[in-house]
């Protein structure tokens, strides 16, 4: 069996093993599970970001952030007009931090635009001044943030559900990370993707060509922040709060480093990245202490070493498009 043939069959027993998790593991296993599932989603918008584009972004907190307050704050019926459903809130988090990161975009990326270290540095220091000035907004709760935030609910106002069952939960944020999976792989294996690939490789030959780098650019950024604030949108209702630490810098330190263990060329490794990391940081925390911290970054460290397409990135990667193989052998 070939290597790509490797990845599409371990591909699919992931996603498999993933629908059976109801099955195999605890309630309580499987709750801890959804609400990580939010994290998992976020590192592949860093993956299509930092992957495809070459895009080295210190700053995906900021979408991240953003999609958590917007859906916090129209689910408890603080913006008046829209009303306090879930699908509201989902759809305004994605469509909120997608502006945001357009904005962003248009800013950095016009003319030569930044790239490299300078777009990294210009990101961190937004993140920087995102959180503070969360800190200092009494309308989006100031530094507490906001609390009590309504879980996942569907059907009218008269006969509206939550949903607190653990299976039910699980599967709509599985649903949800697969719908963001199967969009983000499906503009990675288009020409679009292609194009997104030819930036990251060589950007001065890509406009060579005709291509318009900066829209290019600026387009993945703006996908890249809708999907982190679609995740944003999914971990606030399954934690209950949103603060200031969700905009800055040490949560987008965090999406870098299981982003990077995982591997940030294939989407699924960086999702299962944040999903291992997450499951086992209790674990490391308990048996390190303040140490595990430590033990993480050397980790990170020498996954970019060794493995510099991460833990999981090899083995998961799928074959090129079929436009992009090579001609096929004449016959004898």
């Amino acid at each position: 069996m070939s290597p790509p043939r490797v990845g599409i069959h371990l591909t699919v027993v992931v996603w498999l093993l993933l629908a059976a998790c109801p099955l195999l593991v605890s309630e309580w296993r499987l709750s801890q599970l959804a609400q990580i599932t939010s994290y998992g989603i976020f590192a592949m918008s860093l993956a299509f970001l930092w992957g495809q584009t070459g895009l080295l972004c210190f700053g995906q907190a900021i979408f991240f952030g953003v999609g958590a307050y917007v859906m916090a704050l129209i689910t408890k019926g603080m913006v008046s007009g829209v009303g306090d459903s879930t699908v509201i809130g989902l759809l305004a988090a994605t469509l909120l931090a997608a502006l945001v990161a357009l904005a962003a975009g248009l800013l950095v990326f016009r003319g030569r635009g930044l790239s490299g270290a300078y777009f990294a540095i210009v990101t961190l220091a937004a993140a920087v001044i995102a959180e503070r000035a969360a800190s200092h907004s009494r309308f989006i709760g100031g530094f507490n943030g906001l609390l009590d935030v309504p879980p996942l609910r569907y059907g009218g106002a008269a006969s509206r559900v939550e949903l607190l069952a653990p299976t039910p939960v699980y599967y709509v944020m599985l649903g949800a990370a697969g719908l963001a999976y199967g969009l983000l792989l499906w503009l990675e294996r288009s020409p679009l993707g292609t194009t997104l690939r030819a930036v990251r490789d060589n950007e001065p030959r890509t406009a060579y060509f005709g291509f318009e780098v900066s829209v290019y650019k600026t387009f993945s950024f703006a996908l890249s922040g809708a999907m982190a604030g679609f995740a944003g949108g999914l971990f606030v209702t399954q934690f209950g709060f949103v603060s200031p630490a969700l905009i800055g810098v040490p949560l987008s330190t965090e999406v870098l480093i299981w982003t990077a263990l995982g591997g940030r060329e294939v989407l699924l490794a960086a999702f299962l990245g944040a999903l291992v990391v997450r499951s086992v940081e209790s674990l490391l925390s308990e048996a390190l202490g303040y140490y595990w911290l430590l033990g993480l970054g050397v980790l990170f460290i020498a996954s970019v070493v060794i493995f510099p397409r991460g833990l999981l990135g090899r083995l998961l990667s799928l074959p090129p498009p079929r436009r992009m193989a090579g001609p096929a052998e004449p016959p004898r």
